[in-house]
């Protein structure tokens, strides 16, 4: 039932199933590979919908640390807000991974409207350190 409120789509990343088709996902999966794909993708990227993504692979040089971490939140934010409808963003934290010097932890929280699901989901992002 609550696949019929939240919605289904092609499974990310792309893949077939079984039978050859696409494969599918629906729900809350559905809702966190939406996600993934809006903050994996950059601007520019897709050429039938040029503004589509999240623009924090412009960041990639810069130094991991408080004010990058802080930027990058807002981008998500904003990125979620604007190509995810489905879902209501309560939180982005950002924060540098202590096991790596060069990768933010991305960690959003959210709720799915039609269900009032609560979910988080981190998601790293890799800078390209300085030699």
């Amino acid at each position: 039932m609550t696949d019929d409120f939240v919605g289904r789509g092609w499974a990310f990343p792309l893949r077939l199933d079984g039978t050859g088709a696409f494969a599918l996902s629906a729900g809350d999966r559905d809702v966190a590979e939406s996600i993934r794909l809006i903050l994996g993708t950059s601007p520019g990227e897709r050429p039938m919908r040029p503004e589509f993504g999240c623009p924090i692979h412009e960041l990639i040089f810069d130094t991991v640390d408080a004010a990058l971490a802080g930027r990058v939140g807002a981008l998500v934010e904003a990125a979620l807000t604007r190509w995810e409808p489905r879902i209501d963003v309560l939180a982005v934290a950002a924060s540098p991974d202590p096991a790596a010097a060069h990768v933010l932890r991305i960690a959003v929280d959210y709720r799915i409207k039609a269900t009032n699901d609560r979910r988080n989901l981190v998601f790293p992002f890799y800078a390209i350190p300085e030699d």
